[in-house]
């Protein structure tokens, strides 16, 4: 039976930009979870609302940005960090979205979509929560999925924990994905596909769609 999602074994919200106590911590880690929230799904148009963060130990951090807000150098440092692995599901929105709202180039990169995808050959559901229930026992509650972001200063502790909890359970799912992935000779493959991410992500930003196609 799957298990309902726990509070984390700490939480923090800040307001534009990681302290630098959190900054610090988090740039210890080998991996961190990332994960997003925007106004909508166009780059240039919605603009980016929330990040959230979260590491082995169950820290939590959700940074709320502000309207007309540019730049956050704690996350550019933490995000460009070439010793830390940065993964997200379905990375080339979040990376796309941290780029176009921040100016951070995020790297390197690991998605647990792609990973699912190359892994889980066995199943056509690479959703998160599809995920996270197989791969770590946890039943996600997506009901404040569709929310109005942009009232950053107003979120409810629904949409808080909405956040938190999409990030909480990336990197145990990830771990799995790994051992799936070298399991069946694909984790060479998979590493290909995540280095491609950035580009992906830019060519999404520039409104180029199926450059690959004929």
């Amino acid at each position: 039976m799957a298990e309902q999602s726990s509070s984390p074994a700490e939480f923090a919200v800040f307001d534009c930009d990681l302290d630098a106590a959190w900054t610090e911590r988090y740039l210890e880690a080998p991996r961190l979870a990332v994960d997003t929230e925007a106004m909508g799904l166009i780059h240039g148009r919605d603009r980016l609302c929330l990040v959230q963060i979260a590491d082995a130990e169950d820290r939590v951090a959700c940074v709320r940005i502000g309207l007309g807000q540019t730049e956050a150098p704690n996350l550019k440092r933490l995000f460009e960090a070439s010793t830390v692995e940065k993964v997200f599901h379905f990375a080339r929105f979040d990376v796309a979205a941290l780029a176009a709202g921040l100016g951070i180039d995020v790297n390197p990169v690991f998605c647990t979509k792609v990973g699912s995808r190359l892994g889980r050959t066995y199943t056509p559901r690479h959703g998160l929560k599809d995920l996270v229930m197989e791969l770590v026992g946890v039943e996600l509650d997506k009901g404040a999925q569709s929310s109005d972001w942009g009232r950053v200063d107003e979120l409810t502790d629904a949409q808080l924990a909405y956040a938190a909890n999409d990030v909480r359970y990336l990197l145990p799912a990830r771990e799995r994905l790994e051992q799936m992935l070298r399991r069946e000779g694909r984790w060479d493959l998979a590493q290909r596909c995540f280095q491609c991410v950035p580009v992906v992500a830019e060519l999404d930003r520039l409104r180029f769609h199926q450059i690959f196609e004929h």
